[in-house]
């Protein structure tokens, strides 16, 4: 899942030869685009001296590719939940000890012994978020519309041709298998065929796929719903007042992205040190407050008024049970939905 928020300049890990990098003083950190404000990059180097070098995916599909190609040295990475076992199965993950640094101590409750990595050995967590429904009130009158995906699936005559699709066959797919009730890591035909009718009904009622942009096109009212990430819409909302969102009661995929250190990672120690120094509850709050995801610690104290007061950040706690974990589906399940997905976009 792409989390956009504004352009950055990302500096090429090969801008430098290796013999001028001050490796005693250096960081290369691979994360989402546009998912770190570079301000805080600055706060960190000021304080530690260590020089962040940042590069920027779209993908988890793109970070396993270039780890696995051993194509490129990294040190501090951010991969999401699901695929984290498969990464430690590889062999692609070093150990860090995360309960070990000092501020594990500012750790929710909640978000220690996961079960992608039950004792925090190699991960601690960044941000998390959902994929969910977003649309503009005033396009409704200012009602507010059922939380279901029948909204996106079966959209009223108001959305008609106002609505924009994440153009991400994973997100697609998994959100029609929750309003079909059919198992995320499906291998059967036939859930196969239920999902592309009903994706294929649903597409002359479009104006769009995009992943890219949805905070301005939400904005500016280019369209009236997006099925986009909590985090988006809030920014969206901080600049047009009528913009809900919505946590499906079918099921809410979930997302908890995560820092680790790949094992070649030429620079661990300093990828230990800005690990533990992102879990200081001011710094885990700049974050969130430049970028609208939540963060895992205890920051509250330090965030924005406005992201608190908002459903998209601050998601209301009877919702909790419609969230779903994005699950690693096998290489059956991955196939028939590629299968699905070029059918529909062919």
């Amino acid at each position: 899942m792409k989390r956009t928020l504004t352009a950055l300049t990302l500096a090429a890990m090969t801008a430098l030869p290796a013999f001028a990098q001050d490796e005693e003083k250096t960081l290369f950190f691979y994360n989402w685009t546009d998912y770190y404000p570079v301000e805080l990059l600055a706060k960190f180097e000021a304080e530690t001296g260590i020089k962040v070098i940042l590069d920027g995916f779209d993908s988890n599909d793109t970070l396993l590719a270039k780890l696995q190609s051993g194509g490129a040295a990294y040190d501090v990475i951010v991969p999401s939940d699901y695929v984290i076992p498969g990464m430690i199965k590889d062999g692609l993950l070093m150990k860090i000890d995360t309960p070990s640094m000092e501020n594990y101590v500012h750790m929710k409750d909640a978000f220690k012994n996961p079960d992608f990595d039950p004792t925090h050995e190699y991960t601690a967590p960044y941000l998390w978020g959902v994929t969910g429904l977003a649309y503009d009130s005033a396009a409704v009158g200012g009602a507010e519309i059922e939380h279901s995906w029948k909204e996106l699936f079966e959209p009223r005559p108001e959305f008609e041709g106002k609505i924009a699709e994440l153009d991400t066959a994973s997100d697609v797919i998994l959100a029609a298998s929750l309003y079909l009730g059919i198992p995320q890591c499906t291998e059967s035909n036939d859930d196969a065929k239920r999902i592309l009718e009903l994706l294929e009904a649903q597409a002359p009622k479009l104006k769009m796929y995009s992943s890219d942009s949805t905070v301005d096109r939400m904005a500016s009212g280019e369209v009236a719903m997006y099925h986009v990430w909590n985090g988006a819409t809030a920014r969206a909302t901080a600049q047009r007042d009528t913009i809900r969102f919505i946590y499906p009661k079918e099921g809410t995929p979930m997302f908890r992205d995560n820092f680790a250190v790949p094992a070649n990672a030429p620079h661990p120690e300093n990828a230990k040190i800005f690990i533990n120094w992102m879990m200081a509850p001011e710094n885990a709050a700049a974050v969130s407050n430049a970028i609208a995801y939540a963060n895992a610690i205890k920051s509250d104290e330090f965030l924005d008024p406005k992201w608190r007061a908002m459903d998209a950040i601050n998601m209301p706690e009877e919702y909790a049970p419609r969230l779903v974990p994005t699950m690693d589906c096998g290489p059956a399940a991955r196939e028939l939905r590629d299968r699905i997905w070029t059918r529909l976009k062919g």
